[in-house]
């Protein structure tokens, strides 16, 4: 009952002084919309990687030559490696029982001109046929290319959504040819849209057969990996194995050496990615906490300044009975009563600035419930750390000085 009371008198007197009310908001609603932007941009941006990377597949693992870089020194020890070449796939084939899908990967660049229309600087993939059982990619008009496009090197392409919106505008792309660097390819399917990530267009593709690739652009090298599919979850650290074994012995890896390639799989760059983000989300939040302690300084001041003018009430309320922990609570209430406004003003402005932020990447984020406990709890416990000693100090002033105060 009293502690209704005392609120009744905090939200009373908070709106009695509504100019001093905004202003020791304005610190805290700096403060939490720069923590809740923070948070629920990285929270947002850390579903749609989780998303991204799920697709690869729990049981999908990569060998490359540089892996996961995470240091200058790493990337110049990683070029030292060998390429992964076209024998590593025969290897592996051949060595590893629990590999139920070994398919070849080789990517580059190229212009793709059809008609007077040209894109330039298109990501031009390369694989075999079952690569497409591997991967996200869904056949969305007419078919991949097949084993037999491999074997003949024929030059067809299986374009991504964007290449179809751009280059054949309300024309149907199937068996039309198209020139990639010069070289005439035959459109045979198209993927459903994958939209973007990070602003990176995923639509914006061709893939070709492996084969054909290296007919016209040449053995990849550095720009070849090998994508596998384990014959099941549980068998994936086998299967990882058993290449690691057969890669090290092809390439004559002593056993005293870490080996001269890269496994990586899903949960590698998704830890990779989670170690990357708390940095970020530490840093950033560290530093934005500064306009946090800015504004609890306001709080306090503000706060001061309350207990100064209102003096003479102090005095009269302990003369009719008043106790210290009430005048003590009065000023706390008022104090998280300010905090918690502005935390939840924060909290709305923060999230429509995530949203905005996110959404420039194509990503999407719902209110984050960490970002959202986050903010009330920094704005309250802004409230309640530097309103301590205003209240404190209101709470032992004595009534009869404080009845003479002028």
């Amino acid at each position: 009952m009293i502690a209704a009371t005392l609120v009744k008198l905090s939200v009373a007197s908070l709106w009695a002084n509504k100019l001093r009310s905004s202003l020791t908001l304005l610190g805290v609603i700096i403060g939490v919309t720069s923590v809740m932007t923070i948070i629920s941009a990285l929270e947002g941006m850390m579903e749609g990687i989780k998303a991204q990377i799920d697709r690869m597949g729990p049981a999908t693992f990569v060998v490359a030559k540089f892996g996961i870089i995470t240091s200058e020194e790493a990337y110049f020890e990683a070029l030292k490696r060998k390429s992964i070449g076209l024998d590593a796939v025969k290897y592996i084939e051949d060595g590893c029982d629990l590999c139920e899908n070994v398919c070849p990967r080789a990517f580059g660049r190229a212009n793709i001109k059809y008609g007077s229309q040209t894109l330039r600087r298109v990501r031009v993939g390369a694989s075999t046929s079952s690569y497409i059982d591997i991967v996200d990619i869904e056949v969305g008009q007419g078919r991949y290319h097949s084993q037999e496009d491999d074997t003949y090197r024929r030059q067809v392409a299986f374009i991504g959504h964007t290449l179809r919106e751009e280059l054949f505008p309300g024309l149907d792309p199937l068996g039309r040819d198209i020139r990639i660097d010069g070289a005439r390819y035959r459109v045979i399917g198209v993927a459903k849209e994958l939209g973007s990530t990070f602003g990176n267009n995923r639509d914006n593709f061709v893939i070709v057969p492996f084969s054909t690739f290296i007919k016209q652009f040449g053995e990849p090298g550095d720009n070849m990996n090998i994508t596998i599919k384990a014959a099941s979850v549980a068998q994936l650290p086998e299967a990882m194995d058993q290449v690691r074994l057969v890669l090290r012995s092809k390439r004559h890896v002593p056993y005293d050496k870490p080996d001269d390639f890269s496994l990586v799989t899903a949960e590698n760059v998704l830890d990779m990615v989670n170690s990357v983000t708390a940095i970020f989300r530490t840093g950033l939040v560290g530093i934005s906490s500064i306009s946090l302690v800015v504004g609890g300084i306001v709080v306090m001041n503000i706060m001061m300044v309350s207990v100064t003018e209102r003096t003479r009430e102090i005095g009269i309320r302990k003369s009719v009975g008043a106790k210290r922990k009430h005048i003590l609570l009065q000023f706390l209430y008022e104090a998280m009563l300010v905090t918690m406004s502005g935390g939840l003003v924060g909290i709305v402005l923060g999230y429509i600035i995530a949203k905005v932020l996110v959404g420039m990447i194509d990503m999407e984020i719902s209110p984050s419930t960490v970002a959202i406990i986050a903010g009330l709890s920094i704005s309250t416990g802004t409230g309640l750390v530097f309103g301590i000693y205003p209240a404190m100090k209101a709470a032992k002033l004595d009534p009869i000085k404080a009845l003479s105060y002028e």
